[in-house]
């Protein structure tokens, strides 16, 4: 037997409990709502409103309110569909955000800056104090392959680059060891490139430093050696293109020393540096890394 029906005077039928109006209830041209739903009741011209309609004597329901000019001159089916979508509001999708990644050689890291001071002691005993930003490569602590580069390099007055400096480990330490070079650096990183020159600064070494990707800052410049610890996740094409445009940009004798950690791409470079070079030469391995060593012949 079905529940009697409550007059309603004008109004629309829905609950939130169930999230649905329903069509039998609408009777010739006001509407009425079977005892027990939660449903829209107001006859005096009230405005569209959440209340409350009491269940039993401890609980409540929501219910929502429409006065007569909310739905006075609408088709009972465009009323149900209002009540429906009222009741049940198309919530906005959801989007998934997952952090985002940078790499150290993005241009312009957008990674909240944090500086950590880290100390490198080299075998001869000598300490060097950095400086090191968030979004650049070695941010925690100084990697074992800069350490193994700085400690196999020979130079005396030689004009230097590193290149992809970083915050200027490996130039600036080498720039100590070996006073009498002339030392340049740059990195695509523009916060690389700044705690470079904060380190030079700190660490009394006057240096070139300039922002760029690969050789664009010294389009016109030549160099007697080139020391790079290179992004291997970069990809094989612009670590081709570095030791390609290394060749380039050395003089006649000149030098090119790279790291790489030689199972995770670095035996890959050791081979495009025999074929650019024409020779190759393992200095150093240690720890699954290597320090390669290419010289340019006329």
């Amino acid at each position: 037997m079905k529940a009697p029906l409550q007059e309603a005077g004008s109004c629309a039928i829905g609950t939130r409990e169930t999230g649905q109006a329903r069509k039998g209830a609408a009777i010739s041209g006001d509407f009425y709502v079977q005892q027990g739903n939660p449903a829209i009741f107001n006859n005096f011209g009230g405005t569209n409103k959440l209340t409350q309609k009491k269940k039993n004597n401890n609980e409540y329901e929501d219910v929502q309110i429409y006065g007569p000019e909310d739905i006075a001159f609408m088709k009972i089916d465009e009323v149900i569909k209002k009540v429906n979508n009222d009741l049940n509001p198309v919530k906005e999708k959801e989007i998934k955000r997952t952090p985002s990644f940078e790499h150290y050689y993005t241009e312009n890291p957008t990674s909240e800056l944090t500086v950590k001071e880290l100390v490198l002691i080299l075998r001869n005993g000598h300490k060097y104090l950095f400086k090191a930003p968030s979004g650049v490569y070695g941010k925690k602590r100084i990697d074992r392959a800069s350490i193994l580069l700085i400690e196999k390099v020979e130079l005396t007055n030689e004009k230097v680059l590193d290149m992809g400096c970083g915050y200027g480990v490996i130039g600036i330490s080498l720039k100590r060891e070996f006073p009498d070079i002339d030392l340049y650096m740059s990195d695509v990183n523009n916060r690389a490139v700044d705690f470079s020159k904060i380190n030079a600064k700190n660490n009394n070494v006057n240096a070139v430093i300039k922002q760029g990707n690969l050789f664009k800052p010294w389009e016109d410049d030549y160099f007697d050696v080139i020391v790079s610890n290179p992004p291997i996740v970069a990809g094989k094409e612009v670590l081709h293109e570095l030791i390609d445009e290394s060749y380039y940009h050395l003089n006649e004798n000149g030098k090119m020393y790279l790291v790489a950690y030689h199972n995770k791409g670095g035996k890959g470079l050791e081979n495009y540096m025999k074929q650019i070079f024409g020779k190759v030469k393992e200095l150093e391995k240690s720890g699954g890394f290597r320090v390669y060593l290419s010289i340019k012949r006329g």
